[in-house]
């Protein structure tokens, strides 16, 4: 068995206990002690720790993430790190250890594939059905092992976290892909079982606020706005919700008719899903491009944003464009494998 040391998270005033081969973020997940965190791939820098006292090894902590700067003044990624000694740990970014948000520790699951059906190009929706219920929260994802191979892939949850024993994950297609390709486009089945762990990021809205919401995805980023427009609508987290769904023509959307009846049950949410590169009765242009129009102003407002990173830089800079002020703009970039930043099919 591997060593193990104790770890404290000064900031909190909490101590786990961590094997000498698991990043020091994952010991504190499972423990259920919160640390600031996204992509758990090395690629965002969300999860960056001060090391106050011991030792790490940085493993393979890219110096696009990580500067050899930031090494030498004692700075560490939480998900790639591991400790060579007892540590004590300061996180980078601010912690609100009473921001009134229900946090759930890390776990291992596993299930079997209820459903796996084609919903759009090149995508598919994954259901899987855990022997024991995963509490999670709206906007959250799960890492997804590939059996027989050390590879494991990150899909948000699209189902509201209501609902703790059927998860629901849209699938995007990659080319090549070890995940999709291979196993989930090619190999799996109904009935086969799957391994996951989770909940992980901290991407959502999960306490009510005064301030109508924007959100806005672009493919399979749409998985967690799912998820967060009908856990906000069932709890009345927001006083109106407007979800923008953007494809490049018909192929690309999905769930349409399911968000059409969300919106003729709720007086609070509107949906426009667009196309790009297709005329058709619905909205037309890029996503971002319609939101713009359809606001003159965004001030006073939040926006939540999924989907490629492109797509998602170009919704914040319209969204400031109309004013919004960028602390109220959330967002969570979907990298595949074929990125030279990613290590997920997220």
């Amino acid at each position: 068995m591997s060593e193990t040391h104790e770890v404290r998270n000064t900031t909190l005033g909490r101590t786990t206990h961590c094997p000498a081969d698991q990043p020091v973020l994952e010991a504190f997940l499972r423990d259920n002690i919160w640390l600031p965190h996204s992509c758990t791939q090395g690629t965002c820098g969300t999860c960056k720790v001060r090391v106050v006292d011991g030792e790490v090894d940085h493993r393979d902590s890219s110096e696009y993430t990580l500067t050899p700067q930031e090494r030498s003044e004692g700075i560490a990624l939480g998900c790639q790190a591991t400790p060579r000694s007892d540590l004590a740990l300061e996180p980078v970014e601010q912690v609100h250890p009473d921001d009134g948000v229900t946090r759930h520790p890390l776990r291992d699951c596993s299930g079997t594939v209820a459903v796996l059906d084609d919903i759009a190009r090149d995508i598919r929706r994954l259901v899987i059905e855990l022997d024991e219920p995963m509490p999670f929260n709206a906007g959250q994802y799960a890492e997804i092992a590939v059996p027989g191979t050390t590879v494991s892939r990150q899909y948000s949850m699209a189902n509201p976290p209501s609902q703790t024993h059927n998860l629901e994950f849209h699938v995007k297609r990659t080319a090549g892909g070890i995940a999709t390709d291979g196993w989930m486009f090619g190999q799996m089945r109904l009935g086969d079982r799957v391994a996951l762990k989770g909940p992980l990021g901290e991407f959502g809205m999960n306490t009510p606020q005064e301030e109508p919401a924007i959100l806005i995805a672009g493919g399979t980023g749409l998985a967690p706005l799912k998820a967060i427009a009908q856990h906000a609508l069932t709890n009345e987290l927001a006083p109106q919700l407007h979800l923008y769904h953007g494809g490049r023509t018909r192929q690309d959307l999905y769930d349409m008719q399911f968000f059409h009846e969300l919106e003729q049950q709720h007086e609070r949410f509107t949906y426009r899903p667009c196309l790009s590169e297709q005329e058709w009765e619905g909205a037309q242009g890029m996503v971002t491009d319609v939101v713009l129009d359809d606001f003159s102003t965004c001030k006073g407002l939040n926006a939540y944003l999924c989907g490629p990173p492109a797509m998602v830089e170009a919704g914040v800079k319209a969204l400031k464009r109309r004013r919004m002020a960028p602390r109220k703009i959330f967002r969570e970039e979907f990298l595949d494998a074929s990125s030279t930043l990613a290590g997920a099919n997220r």
